[in-house]
């Protein structure tokens, strides 16, 4: 066995102080680039997602003929059920005051009668009726749209 390399072997030797984090090394700041980034397009996704229910509640509104003052009446309620199928579940199943109530509950303006009275009689009055006036339907068109606005 030739031993003449033992000579050039030498000690291992710590380096002076301690070694510091900084500067964080290409590959960390790839990498928290890479979190930022997915941070910001996952926000973004949530609130475009969000937007755009908001959208398509509001363009069924507005989309409603106002033809018959009634059945108008009762889409919309059925837009707003819809809505608390998914934001409010306990609220899907109330009807009445109490539906009236909650509505109200949830908006900075408060549905009054006569367009009050639409929303909660719509369901079961005749669609001939000549109760309540377009106006009455136009109150409550805005109301749909202002608590579809504060609530989605």
């Amino acid at each position: 066995m030739n031993n003449d390399n033992l000579p050039e072997l030498r000690d291992i030797h710590l380096p002076d102080g301690d070694i510091s984090w900084f500067p964080i090394a290409y590959g960390w700041w790839v990498i928290l680039g890479g979190l930022a980034v997915l941070f910001i397009i996952t926000e973004l996704f949530i609130y475009l997602r969000r937007k755009s229910k908001k959208r398509y509640a509001l363009r069924l509104l507005q989309d409603i003929p106002s033809a018959n003052i009634v059945n108008a009446a009762g889409q919309m309620s059925e837009i707003l059920r819809r809505i608390c199928v998914f934001k409010y579940p306990q609220a899907a199943a109330m009807f009445g005051k109490e539906w009236l109530d909650f509505l109200n509950r949830h908006s900075k303006k408060a549905l009054e009668t006569p367009a009050a009275g639409l929303l909660l009689n719509a369901p079961y009055i005749s669609s001939e009726t000549q109760t309540y006036t377009t106006q009455d339907l136009q109150i409550l068109r805005s109301f749909c749209a202002e608590w579809i606005g504060e609530n989605l």
